[in-house]
């Protein structure tokens, strides 16, 4: 599917260091996994878990879903060899953790490609520090792989001295400064995790207000948060039901030599053709998807 309506509405991590967790990766509908070898791995088995996780991209069987591998930081003990081996295992996609600066990025695409990192294999930055937050129209630009903005707001919380509230009112600004970089620079941008994962009312409340802002998905900690983030995150019946309605008005009105059409009285120009294209085109990929991982 083309690469700008690949449904990005779920992206779960899973620990790189458990075995049974990557195979079950398999069979979620998660629309991207990123399996992780940072946060939710412990120092000693970080090695052991490089090896699990090259092992899962090389051998494949996640269908039609976004593999992600996310590295330790390269000034860590771990992330030069992270990096070069989930380069060589060619994933999707690499997740850098709390980038800064884009010359730091760019240097990582360098090493990514003379690693034998293939063409299709994707940059993606975690924006979860001040500088990185600051610097977020400097990154979106720094280099042709760079695809994705995730946002980490655990650790921007934590960096900020901030306090988890519901609302997020604390991270609000930063939110939307890397959504607008983003934006500016035609890459996907991935709301960050709910913490509380038996929490329902709260995941959709915060994926509803995510939706509102323009996040292209979310970033999921367990799954049982994919059918509530799959269901908000996708367009709705009535709001496909409602492009396709104003798509057939508006060529309608074009084909008699009109330029707007209204559609349950509401004016209907090119703009909102676009939007109602999207969403249509949105929702074909998802079925695609989800056809081809079953």
């Amino acid at each position: 599917m083309p690469t700008s309506f690949r449904p990005r509405r779920s992206v779960l991590y899973m620990p790189g260091a458990r075995a049974r967790a990557l195979e079950k990766a398999k069979s979620l509908p998660a629309d991207a996994l990123i399996l992780d070898l940072e946060d939710a791995v412990t120092p000693d088995e970080k090695p052991a878990a490089r090896d699990l996780v090259v092992n899962a991209v090389t051998e494949g069987g996640y269908g039609a879903r976004e593999v992600i591998v996310r590295v330790n930081g390269l000034d860590t003990p771990w992330g030069a060899d992270d990096l070069a081996a989930a380069a060589k295992a060619g994933p999707d996609a690499i997740l850098i953790p709390k980038v800064e600066d884009p010359a730091s990025l760019a240097a990582i695409a360098e090493q990514i490609t003379s690693a034998g990192a293939p063409d299709r294999t994707a940059l993606w930055a975690m924006m979860e520090t001040p500088l990185g937050i600051l610097n977020a129209a400097a990154i979106a630009s720094a280099h042709p792989r760079l695809s994705c903005f995730v946002m980490g707001t655990n650790d921007l919380v934590k960096e900020l001295r901030a306090e988890h509230v519901a609302g997020r009112a604390p991270v609000q600004a930063a939110l939307s400064q890397c959504l607008l970089a983003a934006r500016a620079h035609d890459l996907v941008c991935i709301d960050g995790v709910y913490n509380a994962f038996k929490d329902d009312d709260g995941l959709r409340a915060e994926c509803e207000a995510g939706r509102a802002m323009g996040f292209d998905g979310k970033t999921l900690i367990h799954p049982a948060q994919l059918a509530v983030t799959n269901e908000v995150f996708g367009p709705s019946e009535a709001a496909l039901a409602e492009a396709r309605e104003q798509l057939a008005a508006f060529e309608a009105v074009t084909m008699s030599g009109g330029g707007v059409a209204v559609v349950n009285g509401k004016i209907v120009e090119n703009l909102h053709v676009e939007t109602a294209k999207r969403i249509i085109a949105e929702a074909e990929a998802i079925t695609r998807l989800e056809a081809e991982a079953s």
